[in-house]
């Protein structure tokens, strides 16, 4: 069987409300008895390095870094053999936990930035502490937890004014930024026509500051890179990541699992298939027939909707 990219939620809570993601009266987050335990998580991954040779994980939430003692989990993993554990995260927290989460086995991480200024920040994520999030990313930096990607969802009207200022700030900090289409997932819906802003719109306005060349995509990787070169000769990195526009669906090996044990093939299905009862009977067959299913479910079209917010399905 071919390798899965596992994207593990550990949390369905973050501090932010970012508009594209939750409500502003946020969502009724699960009873921690409804989640999996880091144990339960390293026995799902133990099972699944087995048939399918897991080699790469990326832990989500919500936010990850709001669970207790998160860098337990990244050992546990980490004493699987799992060489490559990435992790995404608003940053918020992550000052503080960056060194011990790179002495647990953590390699990289991915940061998500919306915007450089607190006004914009503030009114797309609910909170104007930016310089939390700055100061995560120099912490990131000096524990080694590198590459750092940015991840910025692309709002039409609201950011897209931002975007040149995010290229200048990666490239000032040795940092890959990365332009996220917004998708109709939960509370953006019903936003998705009136904000959304497409990755060739983007790149248009990314031109007009810097000079834009085709770079070498990394292997099962949604974002197409580009080399970022800008007027005093700095180079660096950038990505789009094109869900809507330029679907990547046909090279799609991730497997999505929520922080309440649901297996999710594709961000545009709703039907997860519980493992959590089937990891305490230790049915392994039916977990991986569970996850063939999954996986099995992957869109047809560029085309969906996804009623669940992003944090319940892990981003």
């Amino acid at each position: 069987m071919s390798a899965l990219a596992l994207r593990i939620s550990v949390t369905d809570r973050c501090q932010l409300r970012c508009r594209y993601c939750m409500p502003p009266e946020g969502i009724a987050c699960g009873c921690h008895s409804d989640i999996l335990s880091y144990e339960e998580i390293t026995q799902l991954v133990r099972l699944l390095q087995k048939t399918h040779g897991i080699h790469k994980i990326r832990l989500t939430g919500g936010e990850p870094l709001v669970r207790p003692q998160i860098e337990k989990l990244v050992a546990m993993l980490a004493d699987l053999g799992i060489h490559d554990i990435a992790l995404t995260t608003n940053a918020l927290k992550l000052a503080p936990l960056a060194t011990k989460l790179k002495a647990a086995g953590l390699r990289r991480i991915n940061i998500s930035l919306d915007a450089l200024s607190p006004e914009t920040f503030g009114s797309i994520t609910g909170s104007q502490d930016i310089q939390s999030v700055l100061d995560g990313i120099a912490a990131a930096k000096e524990a080694g937890l590198l590459p750092i990607k940015l991840n910025t969802v692309v709002i039409k009207g609201e950011n897209d004014h931002e975007l040149i200022p995010i290229v200048q700030y990666a490239l000032a900090n040795g940092l890959e930024a990365r332009f996220i289409e917004r998708m109709p997932i939960g509370p953006g819906v019903e936003a998705y026509q009136d904000g959304f802003l497409s990755s060739a719109n983007v790149q248009k306005i990314l031109e007009n500051a810097f000079l834009l060349t085709p770079a070498t995509n990394e292997p099962g990787s949604s974002a197409r890179r580009f080399q970022v070169t800008n007027q005093a000769g700095h180079k660096g990195t950038i990505g789009f990541i094109s869900s809507c526009s330029q679907p990547f669906c046909n090279g799609c090996r991730r497997l999505r699992i929520t922080a309440s044990g649901e297996l999710i093939g594709c961000l545009a299905r709703e039907d997860g298939i519980p493992s959590r009862p089937l990891l305490q009977q230790g049915n392994d067959a039916a977990i991986l027939d569970a996850v063939q299913t999954a996986m099995g479910g992957k869109r047809a079209n560029t085309q969906f909707e996804q009623a669940r917010s992003m944090s319940r399905i892990g981003g």
